[in-house]
């Protein structure tokens, strides 16, 4: 008895067959819109569905906080980085004798926190927009820190300065508050 060998086997490259790709996808109902108008990506998506209970609950108000900090950080790195001399006047009430080159890196800082800023605004990841808030919570820290020593060896008490030293505080209180809400635990229900 003699074996009859058989033929090659020709095997086809679904990966590649952009046809049957599109059909398997069909049989398994995936790719279209359901009767919701979802468009599931995966039969896993599909099945175990968009629950907005999986959703990561911010604080109210949170996501107009972060955009009112990315454009004050942005405001404040471009008036640093084009009129630094004015900058400084505003704050300690008196002109600027050196450079003002420190003026302009501190700029490029802050235009640095304005971009993490922005992309915190548009992130929907919760552990993204913690580490955005307690980036602008340290900023606010080590500034009230910064100016408060400069203001004492100094030796002087501006308005504006004092005004820097309230504004800087209450942001921080802020920015902890939403950083503090949004790491809780939610309740069970």
């Amino acid at each position: 008895m003699a074996s009859k060998p058989h033929p090659p086997l020709m095997k086809k490259h679904s990966q590649t067959d952009l046809i049957s790709r599109l059909k398997s996808r069909k049989i398994l109902g995936v790719g279209g819109e359901d009767d919701d108008g979802e468009v599931h990506r995966s039969k896993i998506s599909q099945v175990l569905g968009n629950e907005l209970k999986f959703a990561v609950r911010e604080p109210i108000g949170l996501r107009f906080w972060i955009l009112i900090s990315a454009v004050g950080f942005t405001v404040m790195a471009l008036m640093a980085l084009v009129f630094p001399n004015q900058l400084y006047e505003v704050v300690f009430e008196e002109e600027l004798s050196r450079t003002n080159i420190s003026i302009r890196l501190y700029g490029g800082a802050l235009l640095s926190l304005a971009l993490i800023m922005w992309n915190g605004l548009y992130t929907a990841e919760k552990i993204v927009i913690q580490w955005t808030l307690l980036s602008e919570a340290c900023y606010f820290a080590v500034q009230f820190l910064v100016t408060s020593i400069t203001l004492m060896e100094i030796g002087i008490l501006p308005n504006a300065a004092m005004l820097l030293l309230l504004s800087r505080v209450l942001f921080l209180a802020v920015t902890m508050a939403y950083y503090y809400h949004l790491g809780r635990k939610p309740k069970k229900i």
